[in-house]
């Protein structure tokens, strides 16, 4: 079988990457191909769904045009240096483009042992594969800038972790998946070499129109960009409930995506310190931390790069402090823009910061529903004389433009998210019963989120207290 994919992250030095094909798995089946996907990458759905795409995407056989391997890169992780890591269980094929020419890495993960695997069996249990197609391809429907589901197979095979699970392996699609930690294992080794040619690969790849720049314009540009884009996402996240999980700086992507479907899950009813990774006993990742984790994660960037911002020391220090010292006003403005339009905040005032914080103070005395709550505002569902914050809300809303307002409250203020438990039920129709109807289904609703839909409501309701899921787990 042959797929339309470029090298170019194997055409950076050997020192970036380990090259090796998946291992074999004893007997695949898919459980999911996401057709739309592959014919934005022009990839043919049927090659994909067949015998011989099957054998590629589990890793039993290594497509002509396609050179695997596997990437390296360093981190912190819970704020603590870990040093060398790198791509454990995941295996680059090679990158495809779309139309208008914007390429994406095409990624199993779960494919095997790898050089930087550090003792783990490079595999993944089926339950992370579900996870993470549900959770990506739901952020995706959100209007998140997230990796992506190609594909999800069943290996055929157990993995121990608690015990015995059937294995999987999951097709990830991502701008790039160049990290903060990338960076940062080039850094370490003080291979500024390395680093320009680093550099230089993520602006052709993500701003193609900069390509060319030489430092310390290129890198000054590159860790602007990605503060820019940081920015963004943790907005946007915030504004829908999201937390991360694991906000580790292997775990940020350069592109500005959001990558590592681990213990995330978006929050039921509404507390600013809410933690659902197991992990996190100190609660360092929680909802309301993720933009101080995020600007300190951006340092580490800046840090990493401090060698091609200037020869001068005090120079490249001072010029990477003003780049990442952005992050706070850029992100404020972000936040407040993105929950103004889901409060239906026409215009802007310099008192919606305190009135923002009023609302969600609001939401968070009994622990109302995120979701449900903006929505219910959205459809004027919701006594506003109850409460100070909302009185003061329904005054900025006047009296006029109540259909006008509405409507683009629906567009930000989703129906359905994958909530956790019932990704669980998704996840434990596939483990223990090798159903995937769940899956589907939830696949499907999750594709609209911002569409009231017919013999959805299951999907829309909060969990019943025997099904509120307290922690998430990371899938290795």
């Amino acid at each position: 079988m042959r797929l339309p994919l470029t090298a170019q992250y194997s055409s950076l030095p050997d020192g970036f990457y380990a090259a090796l094909a998946p291992t074999p798995v004893k007997e695949p089946s898919f459980i999911a191909v996401n057709d739309a996907l592959a014919e934005v990458l022009q990839l043919n759905p049927a090659d994909l769904r067949s015998s011989a795409g099957l054998d590629v995407l589990s890793g039993n056989a290594v497509a002509e045009g396609s050179t695997p391997l596997s990437m390296v890169y360093s981190g912190h992780q819970f704020g603590h240096w870990s040093g060398q890591l790198g791509d454990g269980r995941a295996i680059l094929l090679g990158e495809a483009a779309t139309k208008d020419g914007t390429v994406y890495d095409i990624q199993l993960k779960g494919a095997g042992r790898t050089p930087y695997s550090r003792g783990g069996d490079g595999r993944s249990a089926l339950g992370p594969v579900i996870r993470e197609y549900v959770m990506s391809e739901a952020m995706h429907a959100l209007g998140v800038p997230t990796t992506r589901a190609l594909a999800g197979v069943r290996t055929g095979e157990m993995v121990v972790r608690e015990g015995l699970l059937p294995g999987g392996i999951f097709t990830r699609v991502a701008r790039s998946h160049v990290r903060v930690g990338t960076f940062q294992h080039f850094a370490a080794q003080k291979n500024n070499d390395a680093l320009s040619a680093l550099v230089a690969f993520c602006i052709k790849r993500l701003d193609p129109s900069e390509a060319g720049l030489e430092s310390p314009e290129a890198a000054a540009f590159l860790l602007r960009r990605t503060v820019e884009r940081q920015a963004h996402l943790i907005a946007t996240w915030m504004s829908l409930g999201f937390i991360h999980g694991v906000m580790n700086t292997d775990n940020m992507a350069i592109s500005g995506e959001t990558i590592d479907y681990g213990p995330c899950a978006f929050m039921d009813g509404f507390d600013p310190e809410t933690v659902y990774s197991s992990i996190d006993r100190q609660g360092r990742y929680a909802y309301q931390n993720q933009a101080p984790i995020a600007h300190w994660n951006l340092a580490c960037l800046a840090s990493a790069l401090l060698p091609l911002l200037s020869e001068d020391e005090d120079t490249a220090v001072s010029t990477a402090q003003e780049i990442v010292d952005g992050f706070g006003g850029l992100f404020k403005a972000a936040y407040l823009e993105a929950f103004r339009v889901k409060l239906g905040l026409k215009d802007p005032s310099e008192d919606d910061e305190s009135l923002i914080a009023a609302v969600l103070g609001w939401m968070a005395q009994d622990l109302r529903d995120f979701t449900n709550t903006f929505r219910a505002l959205s459809h004027n569902a919701i006594d506003m004389t109850q409460d100070d914050a909302l009185k003061t809300l329904a005054q900025r809303w006047g009296e006029g433009g109540v259909l006008e307002r509405r409507a683009a409250m629906l567009k930000v203020n989703p129906a359905y998210i994958p909530r956790n438990h019932q990704v669980e039920k998704a996840i434990r129709a596939s483990v223990d019963e090798a159903d995937d109807g769940p899956f589907h289904a939830l696949n499907t609703v999750l594709s609209r989120p911002y569409e009231t839909q017919d013999g959805a409501e299951i999907y829309a309701q909060p969990p019943l207290p025997n099904e509120i899921v307290h922690q998430t787990f990371c899938g290795t």
